[in-house]
């Protein structure tokens, strides 16, 4: 994890979900800056962090932020990763102010849902090669 600053910000997704790999597409194309790095829930260092922050590790239906010591899950990390992209997308944040149960009912639907509306894989992504410093191991 060396090439991490100390204002990186590490997503943790569902590697064999389709919507969750074209969400990381979409992120990498809207961060210029370079801010968040990414790990499959499933990969080892997913595994660890989310060991690390006391997260389940069997439980792969939601997206975890992980900023400083703090890890957010569910509509909470995608609004706080949406507040740090470019164009119109930090407006969104302005939701967190709806409380985080009622947010998430519209998070749990389509998690559940994800496999069936926009499939599975058998393996995760391969991030292009301009991307590949991102992606930890």
């Amino acid at each position: 994890m060396s090439n991490l600053t100390p204002h990186s910000s590490i997503i943790l997704f569902d590697g064999v979900c389709l919507l969750c790999s074209s969400a990381v597409q979409f992120i990498l194309r809207n961060d210029p800056k370079g801010v968040f790095h990414f790990a499959s829930l499933q990969s080892e260092t997913g595994q660890r962090l989310l060991a690390e922050h006391k997260l389940p590790l069997d439980r792969l239906s939601t997206i975890v932020l992980i900023e400083g010591n703090r890890a957010y899950t569910r509509s909470s990390a995608a609004l706080r990763i949406a507040r740090r992209l470019r164009g119109a997308w930090p407006l969104a944040y302005s939701a967190i102010v709806i409380p985080a149960p009622i947010r998430n009912l519209g998070y749990n639907f389509v998690a559940r849902n994800r496999y069936r509306w926009f499939g599975k894989t058998e393996h995760c992504m391969l991030p292009k090669p301009e991307h590949k410093g991102r992606f930890l191991d």
